[in-house]
């Protein structure tokens, strides 16, 4: 958590990274992901990969919010091995805010990159 607040980051984008970063970590999945909607609620997921079914982790959290009655996301945060979003991922919230930002965070939870709209 230091590290991203050392990165200048919104109290609430820390928030966010650390969520996926605990959901990621609960379930040893490859990335965890969380997303804020505009009244400030947050929804977190993980990967999931099985046989009839694979979803990045920020593919599911955006899924969860548009499940729940969400139209518009604020931000955005993936914490995953890799340098980058998945394509998937992006689109899925840029389907609801094309200018919210996505921070992509290792999995220590320092912020590598944020993909701006």
């Amino acid at each position: 958590m230091a590290e991203a607040r050392d990165n200048g980051l919104d109290p609430e984008n820390v928030k966010l990274v650390l969520l996926a970063r605990a959901a990621r970590g609960r379930t040893g999945a490859t990335e965890g992901a969380a997303v804020r909607d505009r009244d400030g609620r947050t929804y977190a997921a993980v990967t999931v990969t099985l046989p009839s079914l694979t979803l990045s982790a920020l593919q599911l959290a955006v899924a969860m919010a548009v499940a729940s009655g969400v139209a518009d996301l604020e931000a955005a945060a993936v914490v995953t091995p890799l340098t980058e979003v998945d394509p998937g991922g992006l689109a899925a919230v840029r389907d609801l805010a094309p200018e919210a930002p996505i921070l992509v965070a290792n999995p220590g939870g320092t912020v590598l990159v944020t993909v701006a709209g």
